[in-house]
């Protein structure tokens, strides 16, 4: 069994420390973030599939690999430190080492992140400054201090904690995330880092997270981009001292728990896309493989024509079917079903059952879904996207500005 806490934020499970300030990268808003933990953690990573990475997050990238314990993250908003050649992995390397001695940690200890304004060099010394300010801070309730300072075109804080009641005791999970733009399904599309107060081995760690990942980061998208800086960071200090073992009656219960926060992170993104309105679930049905259904989600979640559309409230089928039938998935048109909120909408053999006054309706709702069934087979697939409005070409047209 579990519950969602209210409030909660990855400050929730205990040992856990967060604070976020303003440093003086963005104007005027908080830009440094840190979570700390009283106990030494294992660490699992997701990172971008991106070919073009931010140097803070290969250095993260090859902590992780390096199996050792980890305590601490530190996170800037407002520079992406990407594409700014080795200067630029120095200032990301300064930034790891400084928070390191300050906080009395080895550098490997110590993981970080950026977000923002690709191509500038980071103002690392405001970070150097801005570490004398956020440590003192640090504090159980600092989590959405945190979430906030990890923001750049979201306009609201991500923060989600869930308590975990298992056979052998209690565990909390909690997560901060950021993401508006630059939302595209690849491995992890965003930043999220998520903490947990149960004793986890690394490798199981890190299944535990791919698999979660890829049932909820993996399955969103807001406008088809993939990220230099997209990571998912999953911390487990042991401090509760309940174990999750793969073959134990507690595993399905702990990772069920995991895939319903992480989930939940990921449609707080989709939710908050730059410019969106509406959050929208696709489901696919009926497909051969798993592989077909997700082809076919994926293409429908970054259509930009269906996006469009749903912006409009416009009924308009012919753009979901198209956009399945572009995936490289294998189906038979005629066979299709599409519904709008279990509104049929079309039927096989191109029956049309469309009521254009109902679907408007639905179609103007902050939150619906879309159904399509090829009739093919047994797979399924969920994902989740938003409407594109014009608000997303503003933004992104002033973005640097």
């Amino acid at each position: 069994m579990f519950q969602f806490i209210e409030n909660g934020s990855v400050t929730s499970p205990n040992g856990f420390k967060a604070a976020g300030i303003y440093c003086g990268i963005k104007k005027r808003k908080k830009d440094l973030a840190l979570i700390f933990s009283d106990y030494s953690c294992t660490a699992a990573g997701t990172f971008t599939m991106n070919k073009v990475k931010a140097a803070p997050l290969v250095i993260s990238q090859n902590v992780i690999k390096l199996d050792k314990s980890v305590k601490a993250i530190l996170i800037n908003s407002g520079n992406a430190n990407a594409c700014t050649g080795e200067s630029g992995y120095d200032d990301a390397l300064k930034m790891q080492r400084w928070c390191a001695e300050k906080l009395n940690l080895l550098s490997t200890e110590v993981l970080i992140s950026s977000t923002g304004v690709i191509g500038q060099k980071l103002p690392v010394e405001k970070i150097q400054t801005g570490l004398d300010e956020i440590i003192p801070s640090l504090s159980k309730d600092g989590g959405y201090d945190a979430a906030e300072a990890i923001m750049t075109t979201d306009t609201r804080i991500k923060s989600y904690a869930v308590k975990v009641r298992l056979k052998s005791g209690n565990v909390t999970i909690g997560g901060i995330c950021k993401g508006s733009g630059m939302i595209m399904p690849n491995m992890a599309t965003m930043l999220g880092f998520i903490s947990t107060d149960a004793k986890i081995e690394k490798d199981l760690l890190q299944t535990l997270l791919k698999e979660t990942v890829n049932v909820s980061f993996n399955k969103i998208s807001v406008d088809g981009e993939t990220s230099t800086n997209d990571m998912v960071i999953l911390l487990a200090n042991g401090s509760s001292g309940i174990s999750i073992m793969e073959n134990s009656e507690d595993y399905p219960e702990f990772l069920s728990a995991l895939k319903a926060l992480t989930i939940e992170m990921a449609k707080s993104i989709v939710s908050d896309g730059e410019g969106a309105t509406k959050l929208v679930t696709v489901k696919v049905s009926g497909t051969k493989t798993k592989s077909d259904a997700n082809l076919i989600g994926k293409s429908i979640a970054n259509s930009s024509l269906v996006k469009t559309a749903i912006h409009g409230a416009d009924a308009n089928w012919g753009r979901i079917l198209s956009a399945a039938g572009q995936s490289g998935a294998d189906f038979d048109p005629a066979k299709v079903s599409i519904s709008f909120s279990n509104l049929p909408i079309l039927l096989p053999n191109f029956t049309l059952t469309l009521d254009e006054e109902l679907a408007s309706k639905i179609l103007s709702q902050k939150e619906f879904e879309i159904h399509i069934d090829l009739g093919e087979g047994p797979e399924e697939a969920t994902w989740w996207t938003c409407d594109l409005s014009e608000e997303y070409i503003k933004i992104n047209a002033d973005y640097r500005t």
